[in-house]
């Protein structure tokens, strides 16, 4: 499994790493047939889930049920990693309770029914890239434009017409409020909606650096 996972860093023209994924690759297919089912388990999560290839957190539930041992440290350490677990599954869940209630509020699905309503899925993008349960005010925040990105996309892709994108284009780029006066009552909403995240984090930055980044996100936007 070692040379395996060793495999899965490989970049291209590394023939001698291809040559022992694939090797260790058939070793590993050829023992997942054996008796022993604890170690099959094992063998096809490394398969199906090489390290390098997922993310720790997401593979923590598999580990601890494949984690088998009889010295007494080691059940020491399972415990420790499923409190750990569980601690951190409530911090996880507590997250997906307040992103859920803040798009509740914000009434972009009732408003918007053409777009995608999907908050948990726009919440696993800052749950991939900000794993460290110390950062759970961020992953919530970083949920809030994600969203946005996702709502956009859906105005451009299945709902606005020519002109009504043009004219919105040039608000964002504008980002001025008498510039949102000829859109229609829909992309208003999501121009406010925008407008409102972005100062809503901006303020968060500046209270807790002192530094205002609203130029900075309004850049990203465009």
């Amino acid at each position: 499994m070692g040379l395996y996972e060793a495999s899965q860093v490989s970049i291209k023209r590394e023939d001698i790493l291809e040559e022992m994924g694939d090797f260790s690759s058939q070793l590993l297919n050829a023992w997942n047939t054996n008796d022993d089912q604890s170690q099959a388990r094992i063998v096809r999560n490394t398969l199906g889930h090489p390290h390098h290839k997922s993310l720790a957190r997401f593979m923590a539930k598999s580990f601890l049920s494949d984690f088998q041992g009889t010295e007494g440290w080691i059940n020491v350490f399972k415990e420790l990693a499923k409190m750990d677990f569980n601690l951190v599954k409530s911090i996880h869940q507590e997250e997906i309770r307040q992103v859920s209630e803040w798009w509740k509020d914000l009434g972009l699905a009732k408003e918007l029914k053409f777009a995608r309503n999907q908050p948990l899925k726009w919440y696993i993008w800052p749950l991939a890239v900000l794993p460290h349960p110390s950062l759970s005010e961020q992953r919530v925040e970083l949920t809030k434009p994600i969203s946005l990105v996702y709502i956009i996309n859906d105005i451009f892709d299945v709902h606005g017409t020519l002109d009504e994108l043009t004219l919105f284009t040039e608000a964002v780029n504008r980002w001025k409020y008498e510039a949102i006066e000829p859109l229609p009552d829909y992309m208003k909403t999501c121009f406010n909606a925008l407008n409102g995240i972005t100062n809503e984090i901006c303020s968060k930055v500046y209270e807790d650096y002192g530094w205002n980044p609203i130029d900075s996100l309004r850049k990203s936007m465009v």
